[in-house]
């Protein structure tokens, strides 16, 4: 039966406020063309800028209005934003893009420290002819990993208490996982599974966009079943973010 049900075209990728590595160039324009040609049906974003005034003023070609609804528009998709950071002239936070039937969507806060304002953008979709809905979280963590072994907490939980153990589910984003530890805890709290390790027995490596070396990006999921996992290397990519863009397709497999 799963077999026989479109794929569903995931990617997630750190837009970095849609700014190059060192900040000095917005990206934007390029990021919309680069993802435009990958198809995607569901597209986790992290850092993305919701507003930024001083940005706005300063540079000719940084959007005034948020940088998911610029994309969002560009690619023809629908956006949801999860604000996390606030400041005076500025905001930041995750987003979701999408062209499937969005059933609802909320933010949730994970920050642990007054320093790093975290969160997690929660969207059901029901894609067109599959037999049950899609939970997509958008997740963005910590930097230190005992800040992690919290916020790694928190999502067992609130899955475990807030989501239909029988919904599939897929988990994307930056992890900041300098240390490899959040797998074997997703695996075997959660039954998630991280789609590079199921197709390549190890994670992606997509950071520093220029030399990845650093596996911080992540795609789990549960009950789907992933058809391949890309990671996105070489130009434009190189140029556009200091992260790399992963990719799957995904398969119903209940």
């Amino acid at each position: 039966m799963s077999i026989l049900l479109p794929p569903l075209k995931i990617v997630t990728y750190n837009i970095h406020k849609g700014m190059s590595a060192l900040n000095r160039y917005v990206r934007l324009y390029s990021i919309a063309m680069a993802l435009q040609k990958l198809d995607a049906n569901i597209i986790f974003l992290q850092e993305v800028q919701g507003e930024h005034k001083k940005r706005a003023r300063k540079y000719l070609y940084f959007p005034e209005k948020g940088q998911h609804d610029f994309l969002a528009q560009s690619l023809g998709l629908k956006a949801t934003y999860g604000k996390n950071a606030l400041y005076e002239h500025k905001h930041h936070g995750n987003a979701i893009l999408s062209n499937l039937p969005l059933i609802d969507s909320h933010n949730l806060d994970i920050s642990v420290n007054a320093m790093e304002n975290r969160g997690i953008l929660h969207c059901t979709f029901k894609p067109e002819g599959w037999p049950t809905e899609v939970v997509a979280l958008c997740a963005h963590l910590n930097l230190l990993h005992h800040d992690r072994k919290k916020q790694y907490q928190y999502l067992i939980h609130y899955i475990q208490e807030k989501i239909d153990p029988k919904v599939p589910l897929i988990l994307a984003g930056d992890f900041n996982d300098w240390q490899n530890k959040a797998s074997d805890i997703l695996q075997n709290e959660l039954n998630l599974q991280d789609v590079f390790i199921h197709r390549h027995g190890a994670p992606a490596k997509s950071f520093p966009s220029r030399m990845p070396f650093f596996t911080l990006d992540r795609i789990y999921t549960r009950y789907l079943l992933p058809i391949h996992a890309n990671v996105h290397t070489g130009i434009p990519w190189t140029n556009l973010s200091d992260h790399l863009p992963l990719s799957t397709s995904l398969i119903l497999n209940k």
